[in-house]
């Protein structure tokens, strides 16, 4: 398998050692971060044609993503 860009210890490597507590400890973040992965997985395999997908339906991948993204960075830094 290729690298998968944006994985969230890479996106935010002064975090990593609180994201590792985290998914141990908070279920809720776990569920989340489990969620980002999937969905970032699925927007690297549409950008990289493994698994094509129309450019509205990538469109909203990359949304939720981000979406997803900011509310786990939310829990990280609150």
């Amino acid at each position: 398998m290729t690298h998968t860009p944006h994985e969230l210890h890479e996106e935010f490597p002064e975090l990593a050692d609180k994201i590792t507590a985290m998914k141990a400890g908070d279920p809720h973040f776990a569920r989340l971060f489990d969620e980002y992965h999937e969905v970032n997985r699925a927007v690297h395999r549409a950008e990289t044609n493994v698994e094509p997908v129309g450019d509205l339906a990538e469109v909203d991948l990359r949304k939720k993503r981000a979406h997803l993204k900011d509310e786990l960075y939310g829990m990280l830094t609150a």
